[in-house]
Order: C-alpha cells, then structure tokens, then sequence
C-alpha cells in the first residue's frame, strides 16, 4: 500500500495486515511500514494531515511518524525508551525521551495526539489516555490504538498461551526459548479490555466518541465493539477515534 492510498477496510486488506505479522521480527522494514501507512491512510479519513501537528506518543523506531511526516504533517515523538528510538537506525523526525504518563508537552499542543500498540504496555492505561487528551487542543483528534488482552494476540510473544494466565505464559515462554519475553506480564505488558477503553472515553466530558472499531477487520465487522465479552475475544485491536470538546 503506498502513501496516501485511499482508506478501503475490505476483506483483502485485513489479509494483508494480518499475514504481514509472521513477518514483524524477520523484517520490521515491511511490517512497520505497511502498518504505519495503512494506518495513516485510515487516519486522514477523520482529518485533514497537511499542516497538522500531531504526538506520536510511544513512537518506538518512528515508522509511524516517518508516514505521519509524509502525509505533510509535523510531528513530535514520545518515547520512554532511547534504545527503541534507534533500534532500527537514526530517528525518525523529531523524537524525545518521555513517559506516556507525564507527555513533556504543553496543555493543548497537538492538532492530533496519535498512539498505536503502547497503551497495554504502560502500568496506567488511562493516565496515559489522559495525558493524550490534555496535550490534544480543542477540536482536535486523539487516535488511541492497543493489542486487548483477551484477543488472539494479546499475549503477544506468549500467545496463545496468556489465556490460561500472563504469568504462566511468561514462565511456558522462557522454558521453551531459554530467555524471558520482551513483554513480560505485569512489567511491560499489562491486561486491557475493549469495555475499559469505552468506559474511560464515556466518563470523560470534554470527548466525542467519533468511532471505535476493530483495527484490522473489515468494516462489516464493525458492530462486534458493541457486543459485551464477544468483543474481547474478536476485536484483536481496538481504535478508539476522539475530538476534544471545544468549550
């Protein structure tokens, strides 16, 4: 898919994103790239990207802010971790080190305040969400991306095995590879559910639910956020899409 595809949630698509996942640790060049732009195009859907100013908060190597970059937006990256800003080469853009939970930006800074796949690896989701509201400005979008636990992936490395418990999981993982996972249950992967997102975006006054979807299904498949426990298991990824009020 190259830069500034039209958005299509079709059957084919969610092939390709979901194939494409055999390939994230043998070659993140593709894997990252074709989600970042997919991504991005399913963005500029809801807003316009040119002139934007967007956070990427927890931007990792920045393919998600190289393709932000790209669609004409200026964009800032957050990451706790210095060693993931350059694990596959020089940043991308311009990126500090910072916590999702204290964001070092100002009250109102981001026309968009992005995030993809680092809500369930922080110990408190829904600071971190707050924290994307605070430095989003009035009017503008707050795009909230993450892995939920009870999917398929949830336990990412240790899947399937999370189902029977994060711990055990963790412990099948390091027997069988002769190292621990990279995300580790309870340290930097933590349990989030598709209800608690919709639950933290309800009780918020100053957001506007525009769309929750499941990420990588095709756009029928829509309705199953809205179908209590079934959600959890079949969403594999949810997207919340917020404006901030303007007050």
């Amino acid at each position: 898919m190259p830069p500034h595809t039209e958005y299509r949630a079709t059957v084919a698509r969610s092939f390709r994103l979901l194939n494409a996942f055999r390939r994230e640790q043998a070659d993140p060049e593709y894997f990252y790239g074709l989600m970042a732009r997919d991504t991005v195009a399913q963005l500029a859907r809801y807003t316009r990207l040119e002139g934007a100013t967007v956070i990427d908060v927890g931007a990792g190597s920045g393919f998600f802010t190289r393709e932000l970059t790209n669609a004409g937006a200026r964009c800032a990256g957050v990451d706790v971790d210095a060693g993931e800003i350059t694990a596959h080469g020089p940043p991308r853009g311009d990126c500090v080190v910072g916590s999702a939970l204290q964001l070092p930006f100002g009250d109102g800074t981001a026309d968009i305040c992005f995030s993809s796949n680092v809500l369930e690896h922080v110990p408190d989701p829904w600071r971190m969400g707050d924290e994307m509201v605070r430095v989003t400005r009035p009017g503008g979008l707050v795009y909230l991306a993450f892995t939920n636990w009870l999917s398929p992936w949830g336990g990412h490395e240790t899947s399937p095995w999370h189902y029977l418990g994060g711990e055990r999981a963790a412990r099948r993982y390091e027997r069988r590879h002769g190292r621990p996972p990279k995300n580790r249950y309870g340290e930097s992967l933590h349990p989030v559910s598709v209800a608690d997102a919709l639950a933290w975006a309800k009780r918020r006054p100053d957001v506007q639910v525009l769309d929750a979807l499941p990420r990588y299904h095709p756009w029928w498949a829509k309705g199953i956020v809205h179908v209590p426990g079934v959600r959890e298991i079949v969403t594999w990824n949810l997207v919340l899409i917020l404006r901030k009020a303007v007050r």
